[in-house]
């Protein structure tokens, strides 16, 4: 396994990669320490500022990828994290060691947002270590690409809206009577939303939801002074990758946008810093699109 952190340009950018060794893993969710290279988690040149001193955030998906980047970039800023994932224990270690090195607090909550009661307990557990709760991260998502709709049974098409919708739903209904004005909820909603995605038909749908929720949700949580947004990203470099697209496949992931590469995680983290703090403090129902230079419309 290879990283190319603090690998920089000569004007001091990070070096990103622009291709992939060709790789797979059997089964999701992904791990995140068998990838090559590792994704990028941390940017070198990150200046943090205080921005979310004092507040505590909970990441659904936080053990790795997008929802990793998050949680360490959040502690950077001064949040506590309370990392919620589905069983990969050894990447949700690692990103818990990785924001205690920040100097900041994270408890690992293990179990599967698509439950109810899971979430309602994941935020009494936040609460009851933390103190408090001010952030919520709605990033955890599943995907199973099939070539043709037939090919999606019922059973796929219920876990992938439990997951990524339902979870979402759940989570933010739980945390509901815990946020107060000042507090914000984030969702990760995806490019697929706005061109769509021929091989993932239901994962599509579902990050559309995603983008009518937030719309929604924004409208009616604003009067409480609660602002509710959400990041469009592109192709990411995360192990949703290698554990759902044939090897060859991964070998030539984000090739097909404007910057002809894919993103990494830590390019993502600063939008989800600034939706969760008072400089997007007049944003609400918004979308953010990071997505290697693509033009989508809405």
């Amino acid at each position: 396994m290879t990283s190319l952190s603090g690998t920089q340009t000569d004007n001091g950018t990070p070096q990103r990669p622009t291709s992939f060794p060709p790789q797979h893993q059997n089964q999701q969710p992904g791990i995140q320490q068998n990838m090559n290279p590792l994704p990028e988690a941390e940017s070198p040149v990150y200046r943090p500022a205080g921005k979310l001193m004092g507040k505590v955030a909970i990441v659904s998906g936080g053990d790795s990828g997008i929802g990793r980047s998050v949680s360490i970039v959040y502690a950077k800023e001064g949040a506590d994290v309370a990392v919620l994932y589905l069983n990969e224990d050894a990447d949700a270690e690692e990103t818990k060691r990785q924001i205690e090195a920040e100097g900041r607090r994270c408890i690992l909550i293990r179990g599967d947002i698509g439950d109810p009661a899971f979430c309602k307990q994941a935020v009494e557990q936040t609460v009851s270590n933390l103190g408090r709760l001010d952030i919520v991260v709605n990033n955890a998502a599943e995907q199973h690409p099939q070539d043709k709709l037939e090919q999606i049974t019922p059973q796929q098409l219920e876990r992938t809206f439990r997951t990524n919708v339902f979870g979402m739903f759940y989570l933010s209904q739980a945390a509901m009577p815990r946020l107060s004005a000042g507090s914000t909820i984030i969702n990760t909603a995806s490019i697929t939303a706005y061109r769509g995605s021929p091989a993932l038909l239901d994962y599509s749908s579902t990050k559309g939801a995603i983008v009518s929720f937030t719309r929604s949700l924004a409208m009616n949580v604003v009067g409480q002074g609660i602002r509710v947004n959400a990041v469009a990203p592109g192709p990411i470099w995360t192990p949703l990758i290698p554990s759902t697209f044939d090897a060859q496949k991964v070998s030539k992931f984000g090739a097909d946008t404007p910057m002809k590469r894919a993103g990494q995680p830590d390019e993502l983290a600063p939008a989800y810093v600034f939706l969760a703090s008072e400089d997007s403090s007049y944003m609400a129902g918004q979308v953010l699109h990071i997505n290697g230079g693509e033009i989508v419309n809405g």
